[in-house]
């Protein structure tokens, strides 16, 4: 475990694993690096330079006490390339992530090389979140923990998954609460995910990009795919058949298989 120095007065932490080309992670809201899994990390890190970071307020790094937008959120993961010592990287965010990415590469194009949308929406008025989503919010916000760990586990993974997999609960369990997430701070990043729009920005966007997401996914559907892919018709889409919001747990070889074709061209 190590912190990024350089963004401002704000101390992030991260993971480094792996040697080649440099990955940035950018994980989604009330996740952290832990929710990555080792699965999708072993498959990637003998060709990437590895870096999965936790978002303001989370785990080991500085408080976040006052709101914040996914534009700061950006400011955020461009801080953390500079300060890791890269110049540029290949950028993978996943829900919450995902639309860091899409600023990210927007209001700081020359450090990044490729961008990988997973499970994310441009927001705007075709963006679609569910009531899932909202039920998962509602459940964080009561700080009854083993409540919200229920709830999330549900709207973060297929019903498929949970029949195939006996100990996949139990395993979500653990990893979620292996960092500290501040209810407080997921409630700021759910504002921020809601106020997000890019749809008239992305044309913008002239780095290679890959879509990623599952079709079963109960948290942000489907359709949200489709939309980014109509705003970027130059884009990849890559859809996971039944697969739930975290989809890189129910397809770990297919998610990093994908990841190594887009970044090495």
């Amino acid at each position: 475990m190590e912190f990024v120095t350089g963004t401002g007065e704000r101390r992030l932490d991260y993971v480094r694993r792996g040697r080649g080309a440099p990955l940035l992670l950018i994980q989604g809201m009330a996740a952290h690096h832990e929710l990555w899994g080792d699965e999708l990390l072993s498959a990637l890190e003998a060709r990437f330079d590895i870096v999965a970071y936790d978002h303001r307020g989370i785990g080991r790094g500085d408080r976040a006490d006052e709101p914040f937008t996914v534009a700061d959120l950006a400011d955020d993961a461009a801080a953390v390339i500079e300060s890791v010592g890269w110049t540029d990287a290949h950028v993978l965010g996943a829900s919450l992530g995902g639309m860091v990415t899409q600023e990210l590469v927007l209001r700081h194009p020359g450090v990044v090389r490729s961008i990988a949308l997973g499970c994310t929406w441009a927001g705007g008025s075709r963006g679609v979140i569910s009531e899932t989503s909202r039920r998962m919010v509602d459940a964080i916000a009561t700080r009854d923990v083993e409540h919200g760990l229920r709830t999330s586990f549900e709207a973060n993974l297929s019903r498929r998954y949970a029949a195939q997999e006996p100990g996949a609960r139990e395993i979500y369990r653990r990893r979620a609460l292996s960092v500290k997430v501040p209810v407080p701070v997921v409630l700021m990043q759910w504002a921020a995910a809601q106020a997000h729009d890019t749809t008239g920005r992305l044309g913008a966007i002239d780095v290679p990009a890959l879509i990623l997401h599952g079709t079963a996914d109960a948290g942000i559907p489907v359709e949200n795919a489709l939309h980014l892919h109509d705003l970027l018709p130059a884009a990849q889409l890559e859809l996971f058949e039944g697969a739930g919001h975290l989809f890189w747990w129910e397809d770990p070889e297919r998610t990093a298989a994908l990841l190594i074709a887009h970044c090495t061209g």
